[in-house]
């Protein structure tokens, strides 16, 4: 090897090692990248919630691994990532809490009044059909969830989400809407 060789793998390694040291510190800092459309794309922080989840609370949480998401994985729209059935970290809003009645139909209601944004799609992008979640009342230790994005596969299809998978909230960091 030459040593202009030996230099340009050295210089390789460590620019290596940089990033996957960046990486780690990142990861541990509760820093993540979204690049789905449901919410901005780009850098975002988890930040811890010391509190009762709120209605409007932006959330990072992960979902429990139900044959329901197991099959929105297959269909692929979850991205890879570290919760459970390797999925990624949801970024959603919080539209309904314990106690709150919501119903599903063309739109989305809580408690009698219409979430913006919420029109139900009868099928995906790709033409396959999706399935509404029945309405209902929110039971202790749930939340109900949804994106303004049209696209988004939220509560609306899925159902209420364990608060015990929430990670924090979502704040943005260095974000763009394309």
């Amino acid at each position: 090897m030459t040593t202009q060789q030996r230099r340009a793998t050295a210089v390789l390694s460590i620019a290596a090692a940089a990033t996957i040291l960046l990486v780690v510190t990142a990861v541990a800092g509760g820093y993540r990248i979204n690049l789905t459309p449901s919410e901005p794309l780009g850098l975002w922080r988890i930040i811890p919630l010391h509190r009762p989840v709120a209605v409007d609370d932006l959330l990072f949480i992960c979902p429990l691994e139900t044959a329901a998401m197991r099959a929105a994985r297959a269909r692929g729209y979850f991205r890879s990532g570290s919760c459970p059935g390797d999925v990624a970290p949801l970024i959603k809003t919080v539209i309904a809490v314990v106690g709150q009645r919501v119903e599903i139909g063309v739109n989305v209601r809580v408690d009698g009044r219409v979430v913006s944004s919420s029109s139900l799609a009868l099928r995906d992008g790709k033409g396959r059909p999706l399935t509404p979640f029945p309405s209902g009342i929110i039971p202790p230790g749930y939340v109900f969830l949804h994106s303004a994005f049209p696209g988004s596969y939220d509560s609306r299809y899925f159902g209420p989400v364990p608060i015990s998978g929430i990670l924090g909230l979502a704040q943005e960091v260095f974000t763009y809407v394309p």
